[in-house]
């Protein structure tokens, strides 16, 4: 059998002597090397491929969704008579979310219209008075000063006719002694029968008419006394007439204060009649923005103040992300680099760039900043917050929610 087996084997083994065959390698002793070759090129290229995938764009997962939360408060103090919202539900800017019972503000916007009209009313009084006290004021001095001149003039005419008077006065009292004289004279004659009886006569009349003649002068002396003093009256009057109209500068000034006293009161009441109007548009809360409610802790029949939080809004429109990175990842991070946003909860990539870096750490904002001034300091990686915000129309579906998770990757180039 072993002869067989050898006879079989040896045209081979002479077939692999003479060239035709070539020599059969032993077992288990192949050659690896090319296979080895490949295999670590491969590995080299993938960790080149790596290196250079990764020196070119930072990430982190310590980001999240964030956006605006409106606070929905009342202006005004109120009774809620109604709440048309409720939690998670959609509304539009605009919308209103909740009525005050706007029956007292009703009342006082009333009141305050009729108020209004009452001090336009005054303030058109007193700018038709205006004119008026001017041009009243003007004629009162300018007669007022006549009436002076005039009283002035009557003054020096009384005291001519006073000298005039007393003139006379001294002629006729001249006269009446003389006539008195020769009258005892005819008196003595007519009694020695020297002169007529006729004579005598004429005598008597002639001391009569002079005697007549000084009380006349007399009484016109006191008359011209009179009327001087007369004179001098109205002139103290019209000087003091005068001294009043000569005030009226004053008095003008006086009606335009007036007026604008009226004029302020006019202002006042608009004032207050605008804010009623705004007190009766707050009793309808509305919404500010677009977005969800939220926290809403407002029911109907409810008495509300100023500044009290009703309800929350999250604003769907304007989102962005937060993305914490150490800080020793920012060394090539610039404002515009692109970025891409991986959501937890959708499993979606997005795309955005970065708006803003944060000008501090995370810590230097928190409660109580760490204090680095001691002994037992020990250097921690802080981070910075990076604002990221989505390119147009990423968050069309509004699907982002303020507080989701996301993995914030930055490629470090600027973007075109």
């Amino acid at each position: 059998m072993a002869n067989t087996v050898n006879e079989i084997e040896a045209p081979e083994q002479d077939r692999v002597r003479a060239g035709e065959l070539p020599p059969e390698r032993p077992r288990g002793k192949r050659n690896l090397k090319p296979l080895m070759f490949a295999g670590g090129l491969l590995a080299v290229i993938v960790v080149v491929g790596w290196w250079w995938y990764s020196a070119g764009r930072e990430s982190t997962d310590d980001a999240q969704i964030d956006g605006h939360i409106y606070s929905i408060s009342a202006r005004i103090t109120g009774h809620v008579v109604k709440v048309n919202v409720d939690d998670n539900q959609l509304v539009k800017a605009g919308d209103v979310v909740a009525e005050i019972d706007p029956s007292d503000y009703q009342v006082t916007l009333q009141r305050l219209e009729a108020e209004l009209a009452d001090a336009k009313a005054n303030a058109e009084s007193a700018r038709t008075g205006l004119p008026i006290t001017s041009a009243t004021t003007s004629s009162q001095v300018e007669s007022a000063r006549a009436d002076v001149e005039n009283n002035q003039a009557g003054l020096q005419a009384s005291q001519q006719q006073y000298q005039a008077s007393a003139a006379r006065l001294r002629e006729a009292e001249a006269n009446n002694v003389k006539a008195q004289a020769d009258l005892n004279r005819y008196k003595q004659l007519v009694q020695k029968d020297e002169i007529s009886k006729q004579q005598y006569d004429q005598s008597v009349a002639a001391a009569q008419a002079s005697a007549a003649t000084v009380e006349a002068a007399q009484a016109a002396l006191s008359a011209a006394q009179q009327q001087i003093a007369q004179s001098r009256g109205k002139i103290t009057q019209a000087q003091a007439t005068l001294r009043t109209a000569n005030t009226a500068p004053q008095q003008v000034q006086n009606s335009r204060a007036k007026l604008s006293a009226a004029e302020a009161q006019v202002q006042k009441a608009q004032a207050n009649l605008d804010q009623a109007k705004l007190n009766l548009q707050y009793t309808k809360i509305v919404a500010p923005v677009n977005g969800i409610v939220g926290r809403k802790t407002v029911e109907a029949g409810q008495n509300v103040q100023p500044g009290q939080q009703l309800m929350s809004l999250v604003s769907l429109d304007d989102v962005w992300v937060t993305a914490n990175y150490k800080e020793t990842q920012l060394k090539k991070m610039r404002v515009g680099q692109e970025a891409h946003i991986e959501v937890d909860a959708y499993g979606r990539e997005y795309k955005g760039h970065i708006e803003s870096i944060g000008g501090a750490s995370g810590a230097r904002f928190s409660l109580l900043p760490p204090e680095n001034a001691t002994g037992n300091y020990v250097k921690v990686v802080q981070r910075i917050p990076v604002k990221i915000v989505f390119e147009q129309g990423e968050n069309s579906d509004r699907a982002l929610r303020p507080g989701m998770s996301v993995t914030a990757t930055v490629l470090l180039r600027e973007k075109k």
